[in-house]
C-alpha cells in the first residue's frame, strides 16, 4: 500500500507540474507583432551581414549553384531531374535535396549569377527560423522576454554565420525554418505539420530531428500520441532516408580515417559534443572548416572537459525524461541534431560552425527551462536578483555576438579570406597545407608544394581537378613530382568509379578526367562517349572535352 501510495503521489505530482506548466504558458503575440518582428530581424541581419552580401559563390556553392546546370533554368526537364530521387541532380550534390535546389533554381531565374539575391534569400530564412523560436518557447511555458532574448541570441550567434553567409547552406536555414513550422503546426493542424516536415526533410536530412521532438512535446503535454500521424511521419522519414543513404554512397570522395579504435571514437564523440556546448554558449572557437584531431589520448582536454559537462547534461536529461517534461524534448532535439555529425560515421570535417545551427535551439530551450526550474526553488528576492543578472548577461552577450557576427561575415567576401581563417585556426589542417602548397608552388619549389599536398591528402583531400586548374600551381604543373601526386589522387577516383552503377554524366566526366591524368586516353574517351550517350546538361562541355582529346572534330 505504501509503495502504491508513493506511486500515486508521484503521478499526482507530475500531473500537478504539467498543469502548472500549462497555466504558465504565455499567450502568443498577435500576428501583426510577428510581422513587425520579422521585418526587424531581417533589417538587423542586413546590417550584420552587410560585408558578406556581395561575396561570390565559394566552395560547395560551385557545384550546388554556380556550375549546376540543373538550377540554371526552371524548365520541366530540369525540375524533373531535380525531383528524381536517384537522378543526376541528386548525385551532383551528393544529397537528395529537391526543395533546396528548386529554391536555388527560382532565385537563379530571378537574379541569375548575381549573388546578392542568393544571400538575401538565406537571410530571410534565418530570420524566419529565429522568429519561430519565439512561439515555440512560449508554448513551452517560457516568458515572452526570455523567448525573445533566446530568439535574438540565435539570430546574432557568430557560429551561425557559416550557415547563413554560405549560399549553398540555404538548405540548413530553410530546413530549420520548415521544421520548426512543422512542430508548431502539428498540435492543431497535423496535416499542415506533416507537409512542412516533408518539405524540411527534402531541404536537408537534419530536419528529421523534429520528428521525435514534435511527438515528445505532444506526449508531454497531453499524455497521448496520435499514432496514425506518427506513422505517417516515420514513413516519410524512412522513405527519404533510403534515398539519402544511397546518394551518399555515390559521393566518390575518399574518407579520412580519423578514428582508429572504439575508445578513441568514444572520447572523440564526447569531446566534439563538449566543443558544441562551449561554442554555443560562448562562440569561442568559431572557424571556417574546422579540423580537430581525434582524441587519441586519455588526457585530451576536450575529452576531460566532457566528463563534468556531459555528466551534468546527461543527469538533467534523465531527470526530465523520467518526469515526462517538455524540457527533455529540447535535450532530445540537441542530442538528435548532434548524432549525424558526432563522427559515429567519420567524414572529412568532423566539426563545423554550421552543424551547431540545428543543435543550438535544443540547447537554448533545455537551458532556459532548466533555469526556470532552478528559479522556482528560490525565494522572491533572490529570484528577482537572479532574473536581473541573467537578463543583463543575456543582453550583453547578444551585443557582443552581434559585433562578432559582423566581423565573421567579413571573411565571406572572398574564398581567400575563408581559407586564411581556416588555416589560422588549424595550422596543420587541409586548408593550411594547401595554402602553404600554393605559396611553395609560386616560389617554384615543387618538392615542398607536393609535400604539403600529401599532408592534405592524408587528411582526406582528393580534388585533383582543383590542383590542375588552380593558377597558383602553374609554375610546377609540368614537374614530375606534381604529376605524380595528381596521378595518386586520380587513382582513387578510378577505383571508386568501378563501384558506380549507372553513373551520371557528371560522374563519367570526372572519371574521364581521372583517366586523362593517368594517361589513359582511350579510357577517358570511352567515359566521355558514355556520358554523351546518356544526354543531359553537360553535353556541350563533354563535346569540348572530346575535342581536346582529339576524339571529335
Amino acid at each position: 500500500m505504501a509503495r502504491g501510495g508513493r506511486r500515486s503521489g508521484g503521478a499526482r505530482s507530475r500531473r500537478s507540474a504539467r498543469r502548472t506548466d500549462a497555466a504558465q504558458r504565455t499567450a502568443a503575440p498577435p500576428p501583426a507583432a510577428y510581422a513587425i518582428g520579422y521585418l526587424a530581424y531581417l533589417g538587423v541581419l542586413l546590417l550584420l551581414y552587410g560585408p558578406a552580401l556581395e561575396g561570390p559563390f565559394v566552395s560547395d556553392d560551385i557545384h550546388y549553384v554556380a556550375a549546376n546546370d540543373f538550377v540554371h533554368g526552371l524548365t520541366l526537364e530540369n525540375v524533373g531531374a531535380i525531383l528524381k530521387p536517384y537522378g543526376p541532380a541528386t548525385v551532383a550534390v551528393v544529397n537528395y535535396s529537391p526543395v533546396q535546389l528548386l529554391m536555388h533554381a527560382a532565385m537563379w531565374e530571378w537574379v541569375g549569377p548575381e549573388t546578392l539575391g542568393h544571400h538575401v534569400l538565406n537571410l530571410a530564412f534565418h530570420a524566419l527560423a529565429s522568429l519561430l523560436l519565439v512561439p515555440l518557447l512560449l508554448s513551452s511555458g517560457l516568458s515572452l522576454g526570455a523567448s525573445v532574448l533566446a530568439s535574438v541570441f540565435f539570430l546574432v550567434h557568430p557560429a551561425n554565420v557559416e550557415a547563413v553567409a554560405w549560399i549553398s547552406q540555404l538548405k540548413t536555414s530553410s530546413a530549420l525554418a520548415l521544421g520548426l513550422g512543422a512542430v508548431l503546426a502539428h498540435p492543431r493542424r497535423p496535416g499542415l505539420g506533416t507537409a512542412l516536415f516533408a518539405l524540411a526533410l527534402l531541404a536537408k536530412p537534419n530536419a528529421a530531428v523534429v520528428l521525435p521532438f514534435a511527438f515528445w512535446i505532444e506526449w508531454a503535454r497531453t499524455g497521448k500520441l496520435r499514432v496514425p500521424w506518427l506513422g505517417v511521419w516515420i514513413g516519410l522519414f524512412l522513405a527519404f532516408a533510403l534515398v539519402e543513404f544511397t546518394a551518399h554512397q555515390r559521393a566518390g570522395a575518399a574518407e579520412a580515417t580519423l578514428i582508429d579504435s572504439p575508445l578513441v571514437l568514444l572520447r572523440t564523440i564526447a569531446g566534439l559534443a563538449t566543443r558544441y556546448v562551449a561554442l554555443g554558449a560562448t562562440s569561442i572557437g568559431v572557424s571556417a572548416f574546422h579540423e580537430p584531431l581525434a582524441a587519441h589520448s586519455w588526457t585530451d582536454r576536450w575529452w576531460l572537459a566532457s566528463l563534468p559537462v556531459l555528466g551534468l547534461l546527461g543527469w538533467r536529461f534523465v531527470v526530465t525524461l523520467r518526469r515526462r517534461s517538455e524540457e527533455a524534448g529540447y535535450w532530445l532535439f540537441a542530442l538528435f541534431s548532434f548524432g549525424p555529425v558526432s563522427q559515429i560515421f567519420p567524414f572529412l570535417y568532423p566539426l563545423a560552425d554550421r552543424y551547431l545551427y540545428f543543435i543550438l535551439p535544443g540547447l537554448l530551450g533545455g537551458a532556459l527551462l532548466a533555469g526556470r526550474s532552478l528559479l522556482a526553488t528560490q525565494d522572491g528576492v533572490r529570484r528577482v536578483r537572479f532574473e536581473r543578472a541573467a537578463l543583463g548577461l543575456a543582453v550583453a552577450t547578444c551585443v557582443v555576438f552581434a559585433v562578432r557576427t559582423h566581423d565573421r561575415a567579413g571573411i565571406w567576401r572572398s574564398p581567400a579570406l575563408i581559407l586564411a581563417d581556416a588555416a589560422r585556426n588549424y595550422p596543420d589542417g587541409v586548408s593550411a597545407s594547401l595554402q602553404r602548397a600554393r605559396a611553395a608552388a609560386q616560389r617554384g619549389d615543387a618538392e615542398a608544394a607536393v609535400a604539403e599536398i600529401r599532408r592534405a591528402t592524408a587528411r582526406g583531400y582528393n580534388r585533383f581537378e582543383q590542383l590542375q586548374s588552380d593558377p597558383a600551381f602553374a609554375a610546377i604543373r609540368t614537374t614530375s613530382v606534381f604529376r605524380a601526386v595528381l596521378r595518386e589522387i586520380a587513382v582513387t577516383w578510378v577505383e571508386a568509379g568501378r563501384g558506380w552503377e549507372e553513373p551520371t554524366q557528371g560522374e563519367l566526366r570526372r572519371l574521364a578526367s581521372a583517366h586523362a591524368v593517368l594517361g589513359e586516353r582511350d579510357a577517358a574517351v570511352a567515359s566521355l562517349r558514355s556520358a554523351l550517350e546518356r544526354g543531359g546538361p553537360l553535353d556541350d562541355a563533354i563535346r569540348a572535352d572530346l575535342r581536346a582529346l582529339g576524339a571529335m572534330p
